[in-house]
């Protein structure tokens, strides 16, 4: 028997009205697709965005999106994936099972083969893609800005939304937004920005997709940004099998598990779920143009 910590937890009240995950990696998570889409559409979770993060899960995003009607793919190089391949990192891409030259090269191959798959038709998004300077230094940081001006201008020509990872690095990323130009249409997934930083992507369009953490205790600045984001604006997410909502912190996420975020948010904005819902349904639709 798996312990409590390992072991998936039990299915929220279903949703009264469906929503869509507008964020999710099936690929990292335990079962099959069809379990995960069965189970997501039992609780009112009829849709999912499924995210790559390299070439490998990119082309496995949209294979997937295409054998399934309620999936849709966003392909791109993670933050984190550009200095692993322009500095050689044998840990990086090429553990996904393709070979990289590393170098600049390395880099302009990967991000030749995302635009080849950002122009198939059930790949909605270019995501996630953006800065994330947890751990990354200097030479790692000119990579990262190098890898996220490539993917919106792969984002922009093909008319995709653009689905951004956003980690310690708001100032930047919304410079270099403002530099190359924004898509006609930006998603700032598991959004970590305050209040103030809500109201300058409110101001340019952007949405803003939230994710399990709002519900976490330390996490008053995210609450605070919802509270402020235009409901035209806002969507939900998993970003599974991480960011697992309370009460189950810790143990494995799913798109099953989307009500007790949803919930949450509700109170937040003081309106009840069927309203948010419905709001979160229409927006992500039209976020990614499905």
């Amino acid at each position: 028997m798996p312990s409590d910590k390992n072991a998936a937890p039990p299915s929220p009240e279903p949703l009264r009205t469906p929503v869509a995950d507008s964020h999710t990696h099936l690929d990292m998570q335990s079962g099959t697709v069809e379990e995960a889409l069965a189970r997501a559409s039992s609780v009112g979770v009829t849709t999912v965005v499924q995210v790559g993060c390299d070439v490998k899960g990119s082309h496995w995003a949209a294979e997937t999106a295409a054998a399934y009607d309620n999936v849709h793919a966003a392909v791109a190089l993670h933050p984190n994936e550009a200095p692993r391949i322009v500095h050689g990192d044998p840990d990086g891409w090429s553990r996904q099972g393709a070979r990289t030259p590393g170098g600049d090269a390395g880099l302009d191959d990967a991000l030749a083969e995302i635009d080849r798959l950002a122009a198939l038709p059930h790949v909605k998004g270019v995501g996630e893609t953006g800065l994330d300077y947890f751990r990354t230094g200097p030479e790692g940081k000119a990579a990262q800005q190098r890898s996220f001006r490539a993917h919106i201008e792969i984002a922009k020509r093909h008319g995709k939304a653009l689905v951004i990872h956003d980690r310690e690095a708001h100032a930047d990323v919304l410079r270099v937004l403002r530099e190359e130009g924004a898509p006609e249409r930006t998603v700032f997934h598991c959004y970590s920005g305050d209040a103030e930083m809500a109201r300058i992507c409110a101001g340019a369009g952007y949405f803003m997709s939230f994710a399990g953490n709002v519900t976490f205790k330390n996490a008053q600045n995210l609450r605070d940004a919802l509270a402020v984001a235009p409901a035209e604006l806002v969507l939900v997410e998993t970003d599974a099998p991480f960011l697992t909502p309370m009460p189950h912190r810790g143990r494995p996420n799913a798109p099953y598990l989307i009500p007790l975020t949803v919930r949450a948010m509700a109170a937040v904005r003081g309106v009840d779920e069927d309203t948010l819902a419905a709001a979160i349904a229409a927006n992500t639709a039209r976020a990614f143009g499905y």
